[in-house]
């Protein structure tokens, strides 16, 4: 079964929350899309948010329900 995978990344003054290039929610600090990224995640499980930096490196990576692609061993 295929993940649905989110990214909060930065938007200008403030944060966005997208999925496949699409832009799920905008708001106004990383907090709150983080907050709201998770709870679409935990809407459409099996999921995965990942989180980026201001300059757009992964920060963290959240995985709701079964990983479709866990590691071996």
């Amino acid at each position: 079964m295929k993940r649905n995978e989110y990214h909060v990344v930065p938007d200008g003054q403030g944060w966005k929350v997208e999925q496949g290039g699409k832009q799920v929610g905008r708001y106004d600090t990383k907090q709150v899309a983080v907050e709201a990224g998770r709870k679409v995640a935990h809407d459409n499980e099996p999921s995965q948010l990942v989180v980026h930096t201001a300059d757009g490196r992964i920060e963290t990576e959240y995985t709701y329900r079964d990983d479709p692609y866990p590691p071996a061993g």
